[in-house]
């Protein structure tokens, strides 16, 4: 039987971010699923105005080799010419990621111009952050697409409530391995200056608003009163500089308790930090799905997070960690207290156990390219 040929667009290292590590490891395991990956790489997602000096690397400017089959999102003209170079390939599908109303132009353009049937996995269908116009950019999207992916439940249903009528498959988040091996946590501790038996959380990845670095901050507070000895280790990349959290800290009086590791992480670290905590914080506000919570449990580590948006189907209480059920600093306060006095009485290396079975790559790339070939087949019939 012919392979099915899935030409996937999306960001791929060395472009940095979630999104990039997703594709990659996708793309591995549809080709261990037995299919043909063509990449379509992105060598530039945002305009130089965009970058305020930042290098061009940190936002995906120039990260990538030209090539025929890359794309440049701030230049339409190598979206048409990319779109004619696949008609070379006879793939079968397009399947595109997507994250950001500023996607659904490309993603109309691209399936009329290589004239594939197209399916798009949706890590969010709102942006994170306001777009103009982002009601009609999602009708362009949907009527671009002969099918979705979605990678939560809360993606899923915004998406019906959008568009009835279209065609989904629900999926899930997989887990992401350790890349590095694991240090000892006392020799990772020694290595971030943190004392080898206190109370550790971290909070890791891009530092953007709705994440709650602040509400975090605020919490740590009260948890310093009730843990004198706990600590918060804060290590990503800042999008709106980090001065404003490193103030809140002093502020608050809990800067001997914080350490700022700013900047973006390697994979090399990742290991370090994660074997150094008790548990990996996500204090955010909204969230569709992260990609962090796949990332700790695949570590071991158990996770602290406020019930937001489809955190609640990623996380298990009491199992894969610990859920913070309403809003606010005080309540997540209460929360990571109770999670460390009860930690030592909780099943979390089973339940991770189990959470890395079901959510394995293998698993997730065998519904999906099912998926994408009954939708290819409906396009070409």
């Amino acid at each position: 039987m012919t392979p099915l040929r899935i030409a996937l667009l999306s960001p791929f290292p060395p472009l940095k971010g979630g999104i990039a590590r997703f594709s990659d490891e996708l793309g591995r395991a549809f080709e261990v699923a037995g299919c043909e990956v063509v990449p379509l790489p992105f060598r530039r997602l945002y305009p130089r105005w965009l970058m305020k000096g930042r290098p061009a690397t940190e936002l995906g400017a120039q990260a990538v080799e030209s090539t025929p089959l890359s794309l440049d999102l701030v230049n339409p003209f190598t979206w048409f010419s990319v779109a004619r170079k696949l008609r070379e390939f006879k793939a079968d599908v397009l399947l595109i990621a997507y994250w950001s109303a500023i996607l659904a132009p490309l993603c109309a353009m691209m399936r009329r111009a290589s004239g594939l049937p197209t399916v798009v996995l949706l890590h969010n269908f709102t942006s994170h952050e306001s777009i103009p116009g982002e009601p009609m950019l999602k009708r362009l999207l949907v009527s671009s697409a002969d099918g979705f992916i979605t990678l939560s439940r809360a993606v899923e249903s915004e998406l019906r409530a959008f568009a009835p009528e279209a065609r989904t498959l629900r999926l899930f988040h997989p887990l992401y391995e350790r890349q590095t091996p694991a240090p000892a946590k006392a020799d990772a501790r020694r290595s971030l200056d943190l004392p080898e038996d206190a109370p550790v959380l971290l909070f890791f990845g891009y530092v953007r608003e709705y994440k709650g670095l602040d509400t975090l901050l605020e919490a740590m507070a009260a948890v310093l009163r009730e843990l004198p000895s706990a600590r918060l280790v804060v290590a990503g990349e800042f999008i709106l500089g980090s001065s404003r959290f490193r103030e809140e800290a002093r502020r608050l009086g809990i800067e001997g308790a914080v350490v700022f590791r700013e900047g973006y992480v390697p994979a090399s670290e990742v290991s370090t930090l994660m074997a150094a905590a008790d548990a990996v914080a996500l204090p955010y506000r909204s969230a569709t799905q992260s990609g962090i919570v796949p990332l700790a449990l695949g570590h071991g580590v158990p996770v602290i997070a406020c019930n937001a948006g489809g955190l609640g189907a990623q996380i298990e209480h009491k199992r894969t960690g610990w859920l913070v059920r309403e809003e606010g600093a005080g309540a997540l306060a209460e929360g990571i207290v109770e999670f460390f006095g009860e930690r030592e009485r909780l099943p979390l290396a089973a339940g991770i156990d189990e959470f890395r079975r079901r959510n394995s790559w293998r698993e997730f790339a065998s519904q999906a390219a099912a998926f994408l070939e009954t939708c290819s087949r409906r396009r070409s019939a």
